[in-house]
């Protein structure tokens, strides 16, 4: 059986996937972008993009965005 953190791959992916699903601004920011690009890898790229932008290359508690993990924490939301 492959390890796990919380039921998630990794606790990379786990730590994005929480911030996107429980900070509102990061919600909405992701669902806008779910509606708005075609597929949720370009809403993820799209996303990844403006963080790299802004400067912004963690969570508020230290885990670095990818795409990978941001892609990941897009699977969970509609």
């Amino acid at each position: 059986m492959a390890k796990t953190y919380n039921g998630h791959p990794s606790h990379a992916l786990w730590n994005v996937a929480l911030w996107f699903a429980n900070d509102e601004g990061l919600y909405n920011m992701a669902r806008g972008e779910i509606r708005r690009a075609r597929t949720k890898d370009i809403a993820a790229q799209r996303i990844f993009e403006f963080f790299a932008d802004c400067g912004i290359a963690a969570t508020p508690d230290g885990v670095r965005y990818s795409l990978t993990n941001i892609r990941y924490a897009l699977r969970g939301l509609d």
